[in-house]
């Protein structure tokens, strides 16, 4: 049996991790955490005591997940470090700091970090290189992404993901060939841009469409997620992937390529 910790355990995400959990062969819901100030701290979930303080908590679990911000995300690396927890992250808007700090952790402790745990986005991404690789220079690509009115990033960090994926495939550089919006006089499109549109609103889960538009044709793929227990299911084909596994840093890729049962 697996023991599963849930960080942000009372959010949407972690409520949602919380349940797909309890509904798991082979895993187990043994910690819950919240930010100090959180109302839930305290209180009761599925038989579990949330708690404000990982460190205290660490010899309860076995691989932590981690859908939450990114100050409490690095928060979290210390604890595991120090006890070989393994991690499974699903939090984006990380500065280049914050990343050098995971991978420095990943060299200590089995870590999974992706920008978006579904399985159905993890299979637009290979269909999207695929055209890349296609269509190349041929066609225009702008990336559209939607989300909910809550969510603090922008691009969202699927939508990050899918530009690299466009500029490994093309050759670009997304520090240089990115465009986010566009607003008064841009003149003619430059070909060699991969253009990038976010919407926040409502109750949005996740919309990701990446256009590609040549002269007398466009085709477009696009993943939507209607539910949020997509994520929580991905992440928990995760946890499996990274239990008891050796130190590294892994990605979704490496999950779909072991694991082809679904």
């Amino acid at each position: 049996m697996i023991r599963v910790a849930i960080n942000g355990a009372a959010g949407r995400m972690g409520r949602t991790l919380i349940e797909a959990v309890g509904a798991a062969d082979g895993l187990s819901l043994t910690a819950a955490f919240e930010h100090p100030e959180s109302d839930a701290v305290g209180s009761e979930v599925d038989g579990v005591r949330v708690g404000p303080d990982i460190a205290a908590g660490v010899a309860d679990f076995d691989v932590l997940i981690d859908f939450t911000e990114p100050h409490a995300t690095l928060a979290a690396l210390g604890p595991c470090e120090a006890h070989g927890r393994g991690l499974v992250i699903g939090t984006t808007g990380f500065d280049a700091a914050g990343l050098d700090r995971i991978r420095a952790a990943a060299e200590r402790v089995p870590i999974l970090m992706a920008p978006n745990m579904s399985v159905g986005v993890n299979v637009a991404f290979r269909l999207i290189e695929m055209a890349a690789r296609a269509l190349g220079d041929d066609v225009d690509v702008e990336v559209y992404e939607a989300h909910h009115r809550h969510k603090i990033d922008a691009p969202s960090g699927t939508a990050v993901r899918i530009g690299e994926i466009l500029a490994d495939t093309l050759g670009r550089d997304l520090s240089t060939d990115a465009v986010y919006g566009r607003v008064g006089i841009t003149g003619a499109r430059d070909t060699g841009t991969i253009g990038f549109h976010s919407v926040r609103g409502g109750d949005i889960v996740g919309e990701h469409t990446v256009v590609f538009a040549g002269a007398g044709e466009r085709i477009e793929i696009t993943h939507r997620a209607q539910s949020r227990m997509n994520f929580a299911m991905g992440a928990l084909r995760a946890v499996r992937f990274v239990a008891g596994r050796e130190s590294g840093l892994y990605g979704m890729a490496d999950v779909l390529g072991e694991d082809t049962t679904g």
